[in-house]
């Protein structure tokens, strides 16, 4: 028995110690991150990278600030991101209930073109993605960033919801269906309601994979009015190559949304994962 606890403890301490490994890996980056954005260019170059701060500098985010023209641009991804979120998530699962529930001598097909969509990657379509907005007038415009944004995200929402959906019984919809409910009542109040942990997966995939999107935006867009918040991030490689507070400031200013999502949803985002992956 005392061998069975020794081992126990052993066992959860090689564990605890792992985790607190992996966390030290995941956190001392964007701690390191931080602490140089609060250095002025000469004490980072001429201190050691791993010490603090002699004098903490807060004069390098109102300069990104301003010189990235953030304010619009952060306005921009949030409406960017919200759309394509709201919109990846009503559309995809809208399908996926379609493709799970309503049988139809189509349905294996037009749902392997939609998986199809998972295999394709953006370095793939950009040429030919490029073409057509700029053929249907819709370069420099916000409907030709977002319909790709949408269209991108969608196989993969797709593929989630159906596969989530599946698992509903069907007799909750033949019931519904008994007292009249019609298609679209059943996924509003019935299947959408249900499908709450994998919609969150979806989410979160789809508002990293936004939020973050550089090279799309940078190809569709050649307006800074309608550019993002990564694209103005990027702008600080250039001209300010050699201003390394100036850069680091506005990297975290662009991680910062990211980590309050986070915050906010960590416990969702745990859960939809799980639940996402377990059941997909």
């Amino acid at each position: 028995m005392a061998d069975l606890r020794k081992g126990s403890i052993v066992s959860k301490t090689a564990i605890y110690g792992l985790m607190g490994i992996f966390t030290l890996m995941a956190v001392y980056p964007l701690l390191w991150l931080i602490i140089q954005s609060f250095k002025t260019t000469q004490e980072y170059l001429s201190s050691s990278k791993l010490a603090l701060p002699k004098a903490w500098f807060f004069g390098n985010y109102p300069y990104a600030w301003t010189m990235g023209r953030f304010g619009g641009l952060f306005l921009n991804s949030v409406f960017y991101t919200v759309i394509t979120v709201a919109a990846e998530i009503l559309l995809g699962f809208m399908a996926g209930f379609a493709f799970a529930k309503i049988k139809n001598r189509a349905t294996p097909l037009l749902h392997g073109l939609f998986i199809i969509g998972i295999l394709l990657t953006l370095q793939s379509i950009l040429i030919p993605l490029f073409l057509m907005v700029n053929a249907v007038g819709l370069y420099n415009t916000r409907l030709g960033i977002l319909i790709p944004y949408i269209g991108i995200g969608l196989p993969m929402a797709v593929y989630l919801s159906t596969e989530y959906i599946k698992g509903i019984p069907d007799a909750l919809l033949e019931s519904a269906r008994i007292d009249g409910a019609k298609y679209f009542m059943i996924f509003t109040h019935i299947i959408f309601p249900m499908t709450t942990p994998v919609a969150m997966t979806v989410g979160i995939l789809s508002f990293t994979g936004t939020w973050n999107e550089f090279m799309l935006i940078n190809i569709l867009a050649s307006e800074n009015s309608i550019k993002s918040l990564p694209v103005g991030i990027n702008s600080f490689s250039g001209a300010l190559a050699s201003d390394y507070g100036k850069q680091f400031s506005a990297l975290v200013i662009g991680m910062i949304p990211m980590v309050i999502f986070y915050l906010i949803f960590r416990k969702q985002i745990t859960k939809g994962v799980a639940a996402g992956a377990v059941k997909g």
